[in-house]
């Protein structure tokens, strides 16, 4: 892996698994229902240090966006044949995540499916993308912001945490008791 990727603009950049992965993500959003779209975006209770910290994840996310799309495939690789493999995982657990919040009843906390072994399989998946994504191209630089951008998220959580807390109450508790944040043990 090198700590700065060359830049160049070929057929076989990053440019190809990040727009694969935004329209599997689109074709599965856009059967979404309106109410369905809309809890998927709420941001209603966050303090301003979640907005802020939010921001500079995502400005972050986006710095790593346009350092993907500029790098070409380090194809051959043993990084990129554990990173296509981390970045199907994370294609196949974000789809599983996003029906599973899809087909949820409205006004309960979301508890099924990858629900059940994650509260945050959504976010957890895709940056299992971006992990594998990076691994791709071979980027030390897009692994450190990378992990500045999951930093950043972690405060959108936190907001998001307190949200369905008031929202559900004790069975919403329960649950938080129940699954841990992310995945397995943490």
């Amino acid at each position: 892996m090198d700590f700065i990727p060359e830049f160049s603009i070929e057929w076989f950049n990053g440019w190809l698994p990040f727009v694969i992965y935004v329209s599997i993500q689109f074709v599965i959003t856009f059967t979404c229902s309106k109410e369905v779209k809309r809890r998927l975006i709420d941001r209603k209770g966050w303090t301003k240090t979640q907005m802020v910290m939010t921001t500079i994840g995502k400005s972050f996310t986006l710095i790593n966006i346009i350092l993907l799309f500029l790098s070409p495939l380090n194809i051959g690789s043993i990084e990129f044949l554990i990173g296509i493999i981390l970045y199907f995982i994370g294609i196949i657990t974000l789809s599983s995540a996003i029906l599973n919040f899809k087909n949820a009843p409205l006004g309960q906390p979301i508890t099924t499916g990858l629900y059940k072994i994650s509260r945050n399989p959504q976010l957890f998946s895709i940056y299992i993308i971006f992990l594998g994504h990076i691994l791709m191209i071979g980027s030390w630089i897009s692994l450190i912001i990378l992990f500045i951008s999951i930093t950043g998220s972690h405060f959108s959580i936190l907001g998001e945490e307190k949200r369905l807390k008031e929202q559900y109450g004790d069975s919403y508790l329960e649950y938080k008791k129940k699954v841990p944040r992310y995945f397995i043990f943490f």
